[in-house]
């Protein structure tokens, strides 16, 4: 049992696959920031008024309900 821990702790393949991993991850992601931070202010505007838009079909479906019951 001791010999089988410790080959798997020397073995190193796949060492470097997590490691490319790793690095495309952070190319990615700082890709991400470069290419959406001019759409950030339009995305949350977005955002914003779909919240909005809700928040009045909810005030909408609420008065229904209570015209409905009474």
């Amino acid at each position: 049992m001791r010999r089988a821990v410790s080959g798997f702790v020397d073995n190193e393949n796949g060492a470097i696959t997590v490691d490319w991993v790793v690095l495309t991850a952070a190319v990615v992601g700082l890709n991400m920031v470069i290419l959406f931070a001019p759409a950030r202010e339009g995305l949350v505007n977005l955002m914003v008024t779909i919240g909005e838009t809700m928040g009045i079909v909810g005030d909408v479906m609420q008065d229904s309900s209570n015209l409905e019951n009474g």
